[in-house]
């Protein structure tokens, strides 16, 4: 994967909160963080994300998006 967000932090999910349109996911990037992405009910689905997966967190300017190795 290749990307041009330059903060990319690996992490593993800890939690998905499902709303009506949209999830929380909390994901451990360790030292005790807690990074928490707002992302549409569809990518999670779509993504396959659930607890205990390893994902990388992109943050970009304001946004906090979700990436898995395919």
């Amino acid at each position: 994967m290749k990307i041009s967000a330059r903060n990319q932090l690996k992490g593993t999910v800890v939690d998905v909160v499902k709303g009506a349109t949209t999830s929380h996911v909390r994901v451990d990037i360790g030292g005790g963080a807690i990074v928490t992405a707002s992302i549409t009910n569809e990518s999670v689905a779509d993504l396959k994300i659930v607890k205990g997966l390893k994902v990388t967190t992109v943050v970009k300017s304001s946004d906090v998006m979700i990436a898995i190795e395919d």
